[in-house]
């Protein structure tokens, strides 16, 4: 469960910044913060990825 949250948090974290970026105008000029804001929501959906094999069960 937290594996598949994970990745929906990342999803949506790496879609919104591509999106705010668009609705400012600068699609495709990104600067060092948004690169490293990019690259976070991807380890986030990594770390979602690798917990799904896991499942459900308790620690």
């Amino acid at each position: 469960m937290l594996g598949a949250i994970l990745i929906g948090l990342g999803a949506l974290a790496f879609i919104g910044i591509l999106l705010l970026d668009a609705l400012r105008g600068t699609f495709g000029d990104f600067g060092p913060t948004q690169l490293l804001a990019l690259g976070g929501s991807l380890g986030i959906c990594l770390i979602g990825v690798s917990l799904l094999p896991l499942g459900d069960r308790p620690a």
